[in-house]
């Protein structure tokens, strides 16, 4: 094996990180590659120095920073002004309090409120599901619609426009995309959601988009770019995550029978087991920053102005806190990975997502017991070439 000499890797299995990175964890964990602008970058792989890198203040998120690392081509060219900047882009002390205007809407509590409607939708199209005859892709019938349901109505977003959003989303996360193109998918959701805003400014809903505005205009900090970005976040964010979740831990449970029967005799078993998804796939590999002064880590000194890309990924396949990490064991207890991150930028979402992914596999496995691929692992359509690993489509039959 060897170390990384550039980024992206593309994965070769979906079921284990790119060799590089291994390597690259067990030889050179603090190492510096060739990124996409043709600059170099440090990349840090071991889990304890990602986690110390993620929680550590002196290393910056400010993607408005010119020499801030970018993993895809053309990725500058949606670089934001500084009113349409989001959270993910925010460093203290701005960060803190736009976090906080809207952590209310996702916290254990709110999320426990949204349980009976989000089982409501899975039942509803796992009934659609039983009634087809045939294969079924369980990406388009299941895995895509319900996060997008689920977002679009927290966000006050009709769900008849979310092609409209799948569509560009794809755009922006594919690594292909040039750079035209990227910027123009942008600039269309960036539009609907100025308007869907403005709409929701003059006749308000039961929605998070609303309640967003009434809060701020309320404390005196309401300003509608930086609304459409956070709502724009929200639902890319809210969709195409755990949309490739559902589709990759079904693949994962049928082919692993003797996990997928832990959780039929115990449904308890999914919470734990949804952990161990999250961990083995870790479907974003990384995430980026840049070191704001000279940083000590692993033994090695990151300059200030170096850009930093922290591979998680291959932190939570470390075997120095995942014991056997290729296995899927979701008798782990793998709760301590980093695939919603780390620090004051923690997927703010996670407590949806875990509670989607639960209910979709409990719900999904009690009521088609005898599910299972319609085609081969390995004539499945993986997406080796987007920024979020997953499934184009996923052929299943009972």
């Amino acid at each position: 094996m060897s170390t990384m000499e550039e980024l992206p890797v593309a994965r070769k299995c979906p079921f284990a990180p790119p060799e590089e990175y291994t390597a690259t964890r067990e030889e050179a964990p603090v190492h510096r590659v060739k990124i996409p602008d043709g600059k170099q970058a440090w990349t840090v792989s071991r889990h304890e120095d990602v986690r110390a890198v993620l929680n550590d203040p002196r290393f910056s998120a400010d993607r408005l920073h010119p020499d801030f690392p970018t993993l895809v081509p053309g990725g500058n060219v949606i670089r934001r002004t500084e009113a349409e900047r989001t959270m993910l882009a925010m460093d203290a002390p701005q960060h803190g309090p736009e976090r906080k205007a809207v952590l209310g809407e996702f916290t254990v509590k709110r999320v426990a409120e949204l349980k009976p409607r989000i089982q409501e939708i899975v039942d509803g199209l796992i009934d659609d599901i039983l009634e087809a005859d045939g294969p079924v892709d369980l990406v388009e019938k299941l895995a895509l619609p319900v996060p997008s349901l689920v977002i679009c109505e927290m966000l006050g977003v009709p769900y008849e426009d979310h092609d409209f959003f799948q569509e560009n989303t794809k755009q922006l996360i594919n690594r292909a995309t040039n750079a035209e193109d990227r910027r123009a998918a942008f600039e269309r959701v960036q539009a609907y959601m100025g308007e869907l805003i403005a709409k929701k400014e003059a006749d308000p809903g039961d929605d998070l988009i609303s309640r967003q505005i009434a809060k701020r205009r309320e404390d005196g900090t309401y300003d509608r770019a930086k609304l459409v970005s956070l709502a724009f976040l929200l639902l890319a964010a809210g969709h195409e995550t755990t949309a490739n979740m559902i589709s990759l831990g079904t693949v994962a449970f049928l082919r692993n029978p003797e996990q997928l029967a832990l959780i039929k005799a115990d449904p308890a078993k999914t919470l734990t087991a949804v952990e161990e998804l999250l961990r083995y796939f870790s479907i974003v590999d990384n995430a980026t920053r840049m070191a704001k002064e000279d940083v000590e880590i692993g033994g090695v000194t990151i300059p200030a102005g170096d850009g930093v890309v922290v591979m998680t990924y291959a932190a939570n396949w470390d075997p120095e806190v995942f014991e056997d990490s290729s296995a899927f064991d979701i008798e782990r207890g793998a709760r301590h990975h980093v695939a919603f991150g780390f620090g004051p930028h923690q997927c703010l979402g996670q407590n949806l997502a875990r509670t989607e992914l639960q209910i979709v596999f409990d719900t999904l496995f009690r009521r088609i017991p005898t599910l299972k691929l319609a085609k081969d692992v390995d004539d499945l359509p993986f997406k080796d070439d987007a920024l979020i690993y997953g499934l184009y489509e996923l052929p299943v039959t009972r």
